[in-house]
């Protein structure tokens, strides 16, 4: 929120806060059902329930009611993942808690998550930056991993800071696979078993037994391979 937002707010008190939380719940319904460039200003005022002008005394432009959208929405999440990550606990705990949060955050609001996910990477390249909010989680991640190195719970050989862009690159597709229908978000079970899938993949990976990631191949893998590189070019 801007100072001059703020302000707003603050003087109408209660009532002036009500108002605005109601015209940024009907942004994010609006915003999900229509997406960025199909949504205006007298959409959400429609969704909301409040005169067109009204929206404008809180929020200069779409762009604005957008960067907000993103910045509420981000820092409840955040704080959850941070509240995890910072907590008690072993490291696969902490990953479980992680994608826990994530799937929750989902199953309480599926809107507020597509809107973070499809419509803020719609936008135009100005006003919300992505880039420096999920920074900001990676190197949350990041600190958490290196602890959890340094107590011997992640192999010596593994960089904590693309393990984090890792487990959030694996959540936000996760996000992705949600927001698309892949998974049926009615059904506890396969909601379950695909978090527990998300956070069992970034800790096991995908093999059936246990490899060194940095092993040489077979034979028989280097062949397939360089069998392949021929067809491309051909």
């Amino acid at each position: 929120m801007s100072q001059e937002q703020g302000s707003k707010a603050a003087e109408g008190g209660p009532r002036e806060s009500e108002r605005r939380r109601t015209i940024l719940r009907a942004a994010v319904d609006v915003f999900a059902s229509k997406g960025y460039h199909g949504c205006r200003i007298a959409d959400v005022a429609r969704e909301a329930g409040v005169a067109y002008g009204l929206v404008y005394h809180y929020f200069k432009n779409k762009d604005e009611l957008l960067e907000t959208v993103f910045e509420t929405g981000w820092s409840g999440f955040f704080a959850r993942v941070r509240a995890v990550a910072q907590g008690e606990g072993t490291l696969e705990q902490k990953v479980h808690g992680i994608t826990t949060v994530a799937f929750e955050a989902y199953r309480v609001d599926p809107r507020a998550v597509k809107v973070l996910i499809v419509e803020i990477a719609r936008s135009p390249g100005g006003r919300v930056n992505r880039q420096t909010a999920f920074m900001d989680a990676i190197q949350l991640c990041e600190e958490m991993l290196s602890r959890a190195q340094a107590a011997g719970e992640l192999r010596p050989e593994v960089d904590p800071k693309l393990a984090a862009a890792l487990l959030f690159g694996n959540i936000e597709m996760g996000f992705t696979a949600l927001v698309f229908g892949m998974v049926d978000p009615r059904d506890p079970e396969k909601m379950e078993r695909a978090r527990r899938q998300i956070a069992g993949s970034f800790l096991y990976g995908v093999l059936a037994r246990d490899a060194d990631p940095e092993a040489p191949w077979s034979k028989d893998q280097e062949k397939s391979a360089a069998r392949s590189k021929v067809a491309r070019r051909s």
